[in-house]
């Protein structure tokens, strides 16, 4: 109470069975991701793997960082990370791709 904000505002509580369902569709996108770096897939392997990585990671934040339910100042903070990360990866490729 003493920073202006209630318990009761952030009091979502995610049950059990969300969180199992969650925690097994990561090891299922896990076992994906080595399944695809098994396979040739020609220039598009980078693209799935990165692909399956971004799902994994907007289930992490959302559901267990809890980001989903967090003021949307938190959001704009997050997403301007994100912009940023994205920059750098394409600047790395940009500059891969010309050596």
């Amino acid at each position: 109470m003493q920073d202006g904000h209630s318990n009761e505002e952030h009091s979502h509580v995610t049950s059990y069975g969300t969180l199992v369902i969650i925690w097994l569709a990561l090891l299922g996108l896990t076992s994906i991701t080595v399944t695809v770096a098994g396979i040739s897939l020609g220039m598009y392997t980078l693209f799935v793997a990165m692909f399956i990585a971004a799902v994994k990671s907007a289930l992490v934040i959302n559901i267990f960082m809890h980001i989903k339910f967090e003021d949307p100042i938190f959001k704009v903070f997050l997403l301007v990370s994100a912009l940023t990360l994205l920059v750098i990866f394409v600047l790395t490729f940009v500059d891969f791709s010309f050596r």
